[in-house]
């Protein structure tokens, strides 16, 4: 039987226009002139019924004028045929618009249509406790979807005009089926930006992203025993590799420590338990520090006996993760334990601080001591990059043209012209002009 369907050419695909193409359940495409066409695949836009295709169906194809049965490409070749370089499309269609760039005509019809620029639609806001929510984003042109579980992402959202950036970890599982993403944000009462995710963003609301990055991962294979010890809003990037896990397959022999101050502040509690239900080689201690107090490792021995056999990925508060470093220093098996903070205890700083320009733009900010070069340019509204925001992937880093500025970590201080410094951990010790 052969259906008629509505069929949109997938880019790069090179047919007569008014061509009558009819589709036979996703097999085959035919001309209205009887020509027949190569095999082909086709695409639903939403999941297809088992009765056959949705009303409108990508398809990929390519005609030639003579072609038997025999010259009918297979679903291998069919994947890969040789695509149009939209890169190159793009190079091309500048130099037509110049002097502004493709993507600016683009992003007015779809502001998701931008290479220029990572953005994301706010599809859903769901609540998963008083206190958190998990945004479901759906990222535009420019993304990959090639990320690990466990990475982080960086998300920059306009309040009263103007961009506030923080970075959260991904809790989605890196798949691309779907095109969406998510984050699991926790309010906090210091918080504005996270209060504001949580509580205030809209969905339809556009916002900027910077690509996954980060180290928090499982190796490939993972390891054959793992110990996850988790507390408060640590379980966002644990719940990646989780998922992961669970839609692989592959879950091995896991205990998962998970710290909250309640049962109904444990953020994926319910999904945690059917996991746990679902797969005999996870075991989930939960602890409620209202009630039964704070995990001391201590008590490790008891609840997990084979510890210094496993690989141990640690994430929450700063406390929690001080003293994990110290009992597995102790046990000499640093190396088995991989740490993922969400912040950094920069101290007291006495950077006196100063007059901070930001030479491209010619913008300036007077802060004080205790202002990081990074929270000094957002002040400005400087288009500031960054990433983890504790040190450690260095993306903020820039070029300071003069000044001399603190590293807040150790307090050395550095007053070498043209010097690369990283803006997240370092303040103003007088005036300072950085390249951007």
């Amino acid at each position: 039987m052969v259906q008629r369907v509505d069929v949109r050419p997938e880019r790069g695909c090179d047919v007569e226009d008014g061509a009558d193409l009819t589709v036979e359940r996703g097999v085959h495409a035919r001309s209205g002139t009887g020509e027949p066409g190569r095999r082909l695949n086709a695409v639903p836009d939403s999941p297809v019924p088992a009765e056959g295709f949705t009303e409108s169906v990508t398809v990929s194809y390519i005609f030639q004028s003579r072609l038997t049965r025999r010259d009918r490409m297979t679903d291998s070749e069919v994947r890969t045929t040789p695509r149009l370089d939209w890169q190159r499309v793009r190079g091309l269609a500048s130099r037509l618009t110049t002097p502004l760039h493709p993507d600016d005509y683009l992003s007015l019809i779809n502001p998701l249509w931008s290479a220029r620029e990572l953005r994301g639609r706010i599809e859903q806001v769901v609540p998963e406790t008083e206190d958190s929510a998990t945004l479901v984003i759906r990222p535009g042109w420019g993304w990959s979807f090639d990320h690990e579980a466990g990475q982080y992402i960086g998300i920059g959202v306009e309040v009263d005009g103007r961009f506030h950036w923080r970075s959260y970890s991904l809790s989605s599982v890196p798949t691309r089926s779907r095109g969406l993403i998510t984050i699991t944000v926790r309010a906090m009462p210091e918080g504005f930006l996270s209060d504001h995710l949580v509580r205030g963003l809209a969905p339809g609301t556009i916002v900027r992203l910077a690509a996954p990055a980060g180290e928090f991962t499982l190796p490939d294979p993972p390891p054959a025993k793992t110990l996850f010890l988790v507390g408060g809003s640590g379980i966002t990037p644990v719940m990646s590799m989780l998922r992961t896990l669970d839609r692989r397959g592959t879950m091995p022999d896991v205990v998962l420590v998970y710290s909250s101050p309640t049962e109904d502040r444990m953020i994926f509690r319910d999904e945690l338990r059917a996991l746990r239900d679902r797969h005999p080689g996870l075991r989930v201690v939960e602890r409620f520090t209202d009630r039964q107090g704070m995990f001391g490792l201590d008590e490790l021995d008891g609840v997990c006996p084979d510890w210094r056999e496993r690989g141990t990925w640690a994430c929450g508060p700063a406390p929690m993760l001080d003293a994990a470093e110290e009992h597995w220093r102790a046990a000499d098996l640093e190396d088995r334990l991989h740490l993922e903070r969400f912040s950094l205890d920069l101290g007291g700083s006495d950077a006196e601080g100063g007059t901070i320009t930001f030479a491209n733009s010619g913008k300036q900010v007077e802060v004080d001591g205790a202002t990081t070069l990074l929270e000094a340019g957002e002040q400005a509204g400087v288009g500031m990059p960054y990433g983890c925001r504790i040190g450690i992937c260095h993306t903020c880093t820039l070029v300071m043209a003069s000044g001399r500025i603190k590293d807040l970590r150790n307090g050395e201080e550095h007053a070498d012209p043209n010097e690369a410094v990283q803006t997240c951990v370092t303040a103003a010790c007088g005036d300072v002009t950085l390249n951007i």
